[in-house]
């Protein structure tokens, strides 16, 4: 697994919390527990035998990637304190196996047809208790200082919306086509199997900021950045939920993040 220090930016702490990347095997199951909980246990998620028997929320691209982790130190060290988590693979770790896990959603050519380094974020959760700003903040802030660290130019991934009853989904999938979709050079396309479309309803009969307020937070924070979605929706059945695909240049989030954090704790380590 990659956890040599180079993959790191050391620590961002405020207060009790830490943001940083899994440092060891055991934290890096932390985070599996911890998806497992939220994504099978909250959301719905229906488990196969083997994740069911191991409580782990787990697959073949955890191997290659980098695991950010949120940790509160009142809860202990390591492995014990982990909070909140967000799979990072960068393009040389999915090349190591074979592709991003988006690949099966969606066709992302366009956007690795785009020169620089690009960065796929998936499986974020963060523990009912912490789902709170300053939790979030420290997620979006190690997400900055990585970027920043490996000099990522664009990032994506696929965002869920809850459930898969395209009727009650049809406002916030209207709203992200007509308001959000990538430009044609950035825009990843649901894989034809799997396809639904997003355009539901007329635009015109969907009121655009009671659409946004309604939205799952983690989609609103990638369109605050200025991001974008591709086209068509994908249902994920294991999952129990409806996919987008987020597109963010990093330009917008390594300015607000880091300055927004120095400002917040004066740039301390």
């Amino acid at each position: 697994m990659s956890h040599d220090a180079a993959t790191g930016f050391g620590e961002l702490r405020i207060g009790n919390l830490g943001v940083r990347i899994a440092a060891d095997a055991a934290e890096v199951e932390a985070a599996q527990a911890l998806r497992y909980r939220i994504f099978y246990g909250e959301m719905g998620a229906h488990p196969d035998a083997a994740t069911a028997a191991a409580e782990r929320d787990h697959d073949a691209f955890d191997a290659v990637a980098d695991h950010l982790l949120v940790l509160d130190y009142d809860l202990g060290e390591g492995a014990s304190a982990v909070v909140g988590t967000y799979r990072l693979i960068r393009r040389a770790a999915a090349e190591r196996i074979g592709g991003f896990y988006s690949a099966s959603e969606y066709d992302i050519g366009p956007l690795l047809a785009q020169p620089g380094n690009v960065l796929e974020l998936g499986r974020s959760c963060v523990d009912a208790r912490y789902r709170n700003r300053a939790a979030m903040q420290l997620l979006w802030s190690g997400i900055a200082a990585y970027v920043s660290k490996h000099q990522i130019a664009l990032m994506f991934g696929c965002a869920s919306l809850p459930g898969t009853d395209l009727d009650r989904l049809a406002v916030p999938l209207t709203y992200l086509h007509a308001h959000h979709l990538a430009p044609p050079e950035l825009r990843p396309r649901a894989i034809p199997e799997r396809y639904v479309a997003m355009d539901r309803l007329d635009p015109a009969t969907v009121d655009p900021r009671a659409a946004l307020a309604d939205l799952p937070p983690l989609v609103k924070g990638y369109l605050r950045l200025g991001g974008f979605v591709g086209e068509g929706a994908v249902i994920d059945s294991q999952f129990n939920t409806t996919d987008v695909c987020v597109v963010v240049k990093t330009e917008l989030v390594t300015e607000k993040y880091s300055r927004h954090y120095e400002r917040k704790i004066g740039g301390r380590d």
